[in-house]
């Protein structure tokens, strides 16, 4: 876990608590190429460390195949999902977007998307304000399944939450664009839409989002308090509010309950839009 992580589970868990909701863990393992073995179990470990335990029972997503079926052959049935054997280097032309289909369906090979209109799709995040979006533009016809057979984010995402009754999502900016799509599917689907928050990214000395895949610095490594610290203070909170001569469970009630939420809105004028 980085500290990137670390900010998302911090900010997510404080506006939940500091609202006395609850918070809860999803594992979201749905694309097994990419796993590294017993890599989630570590993280849920390293939560634990500071005090960031799931208040119901930890769901994971590759359990959960039978939701994501039911949800498909309903949108399928109804006529709001397709099968489509378009390629990507068929969708190249136009950005990869896919706003129709340009080659024959292909049982064999083929994906399950979202028929998805020239509609503009608008949100109030509790960080970023109003959002809007274009989708037929900007998203065009969503991939739910992939033609190799693994679940799309976009779905299990939407059935998930409504499933645990989720009320509000904070996650990462980077998530900020995805949420007009995720909206349509719940319209689709007749679910409920929590409020969304978005949480600024930390980013690394050249600007770029802390990723795995950039090597950044894991959390286990560094001084627990000083890491907790640093996500509080990128919260934009106050720092005085901590104590290294607490214990980790003291700094975390601490922390929920001088958690201000306008302190944590303003920070998004000071950093850059993702």
């Amino acid at each position: 876990m980085h500290l990137g992580s670390l900010v998302a589970a911090v900010g997510s868990y404080l506006m939940a608590k500091s609202r006395g909701g609850q918070w809860l863990i999803r594992v979201e393992d749905i694309d097994p190429p990419r796993e590294i073995a017993g890599m989630a179990q570590r993280q849920l470990d390293e939560l634990a460390r500071f005090g960031l335990e799931s208040d119901e029972p930890v769901l994971y997503q590759s359990r959960r195949a039978e939701y994501y079926d039911a949800a498909l052959a309903r949108l399928l049935a109804e006529g709001r999902a397709f099968s489509c054997s378009c390629s990507r280097s068929q969708l190249a032309a136009a950005g990869g977007i896919h706003r129709a289909c340009l080659a024959p369906a292909d049982a064999r090979h083929a994906a399950v998307r979202l028929r998805v209109p020239d509609l503009e799709l608008g949100f109030d995040d509790l960080l970023y304000g109003r959002q809007t979006q274009r989708l037929g533009e900007s998203v065009g016809d969503v991939v739910l399944k992939r033609a190799d057979g693994l679940y799309a984010y976009q779905l299990a995402v939407v059935v998930d939450d409504a499933a645990q009754g989720i009320t509000q999502v904070v996650r990462g900016a980077d998530l900020l664009d995805s949420t007009p799509r995720q909206i349509f599917l719940q319209r689709q689907l007749g679910y409920p839409q929590p409020e969304y928050a978005h949480i600024p990214l930390v980013l690394d000395a050249n600007g770029h989002k802390l990723s795995k895949s950039q090597w950044a610095a894991a959390v286990a490594d560094e001084d627990r308090f000083e890491a907790f610290r640093t996500a509080w203070r990128h919260l934009g909170q106050d720092a005085a509010v901590l104590s290294r001569r607490r214990p980790m469970a003291a700094n975390l009630a601490a922390a929920v309950a001088q958690f201000e939420l306008p302190a944590l809105a303003a920070t998004v004028t000071t950093r850059a839009r993702p």
